[in-house]
């Protein structure tokens, strides 16, 4: 134990200190660039409010505040609803430890996707491709359009056309194989997304804020290619750029020795 004034603080108090800045560093980046900072900061300032009237002997106010803090633990849940979802759901899909997607077959993915991407992107067909973990994404899976299909860059490129009924929504691939089409994903209501980006883009952000899963957008009105992660979204994306993302996630061994660099990790933004 070691005497700090009248404390006496001991190796499991730091330890404890350490575990209490850990959570308190991970819950400001879980909430970092949604509303819950101002719902939080709001929350903290009734706290204050109501001690200072409590102090200066205002019965009846004090009262009021005090009434309305009974139902606080409520309020909590029901501001931070969808944050708190996406925590259990992280948690649950232990997003940290665990890899993505089964590696088997991922040149060969990869290899189709880059080329169905090349297409997509020359001549401006808009494209939103999914690749999901093992058994998730079902419920979305559902409610689109079932394929089961073999990863062919002819049948992506066939899929986005616009004079093709499945085109709006999005391609859900898992297991290495195009499961389903014309999904319809949640959108992001993160206010940092910069305007310039789209529907598309908000639902690739929306379905990766709460799923471990790699997200590929393909612009419309500029052909530009995006991904999204984690609840991130880089945009502007060279195929090269694309190829060395894809390789890293998927974990594929082989790179493409034409491209003549090694795999980086894009910077990821919302602007």
């Amino acid at each position: 134990m070691i005497p700090i004034g009248f404390l006496d603080f001991g190796v499991m108090d730091f330890i404890e200190t350490l575990l209490i800045a850990g959570i308190l560093v991970y819950l400001y980046q879980w909430i970092r660039g949604t509303f819950a900072i101002q719902a939080g900061i709001g929350i903290i300032l009734l706290v204050i409010v109501n001690l200072v009237i409590r102090v200066l002997g205002f019965t009846t106010i004090d009262f009021i505040l005090s009434a309305i803090m009974n139902v606080g633990i409520l309020a909590v849940f029901i501001i931070f609803q969808p944050e708190i979802r996406k925590l259990l759901y992280r948690l649950g899909t232990n997003t940290s430890l665990d890899r993505f997607f089964t590696r088997s077959s991922s040149d060969e993915m990869v290899d189709e996707i880059i080329e169905a991407t090349k297409i997509l992107s020359k001549n401006k067909i808009g494209a939103l491709i999914v690749f999901a973990r093992t058994s998730s994404l079902q419920d979305m899976i559902d409610a689109g359009v079932s394929i089961d299909a073999k990863i062919k860059s002819e049948l992506l490129v066939t899929i986005f056309r616009k004079e093709t009924p499945l085109h709006d929504g999005a391609v859900i691939i898992r297991n290495n194989r195009i499961v389903a089409a014309s999904c319809y994903l949640p959108i992001s209501q993160n206010p940092n997304i910069s305007q310039s980006f789209g529907t598309r883009h908000r639902a690739a952000v929306g379905i990766s804020e709460t799923n471990n899963v790699f997200v590929l957008i393909v612009s419309e009105e500029t052909g530009r290619i995006s991904v999204s992660r984690n609840g991130s979204l880089t945009s502007g994306l060279t195929i090269q750029k694309l190829r060395a993302e894809m390789e890293e996630v998927f974990g594929v061994e082989k790179f493409d020795e034409e491209m003549g660099f090694s795999s980086p990790q894009p910077e990821m933004n919302l602007k």
